[in-house]
């Protein structure tokens, strides 16, 4: 896919829905709930690791009622294509001091682990008052680096998949579903 594509060949690459928007928002609302209950009013600071999780950050942050602050964070390890270069890379870091805050890291999907091991050593070395790591999608096949969520929404296979802010070359961010990306479509 070039710079631009065309809607025919931007739909055909989408092999097959895996997770469906109801499944992704009945998830969310659960762990919602979980976070409410790890916390118990004490307030948290959502980490988001950009470009891929701001969707599910979004999602998420509506469903905890906990005081929550939010932060982003941009690493990269996916620079284009369907493979991970094994580089991770931190291009935006926070903009706070974390040492009083309960951090949760909010991550789109962990595949090799290489990326939130990294991240989290960083933010770790920092001090936060507690850390924890939630993602929308694990990907426990591919695993390099010897890494677990606290907790993970979905468990997948070793599939390349779009949607719900996961992409492919920039494309696809915007489904609201997780789908199978078809490479040779």
């Amino acid at each position: 896919m070039g710079e631009f594509c065309t809607q025919e060949e931007y739909c055909r690459k989408i092999k097959k829905v895996i997770i469906t928007k109801e499944q992704i928002a009945e998830a969310i609302e659960k762990a919602g709930k979980q976070i409410d209950e790890w916390y118990d009013g004490r307030p948290i600071l959502l980490v988001s690791i950009l470009k891929g999780a701001f969707v599910f950050m979004a999602d998420l942050c509506r469903a905890v009622s906990v005081p929550c602050e939010i932060g982003f964070m941009c690493a990269k390890s996916y620079y284009s294509g369907t493979v991970s270069t094994g580089v991770v890379k931190i291009t935006m870091d926070l903009d706070r001091d974390i040492s009083g805050y309960h951090v949760v890291i909010v991550e789109d999907i962990i595949d090799t682990g290489r990326t939130l091991n990294d991240v989290v050593k960083m933010l770790k070395a920092r001090n936060p008052l507690s850390l924890r790591v939630v993602t929308l999608l694990d990907k426990p096949d591919r695993r390099l680096v010897d890494f677990n969520a606290d907790m993970a929404l979905f468990t997948i296979p070793d599939l390349f998949v779009i949607g719900y802010g996961l992409d492919c070359a920039e494309y696809y961010r915007n489904l609201p579903y997780i789908a199978e990306y078809d490479q040779e479509a």
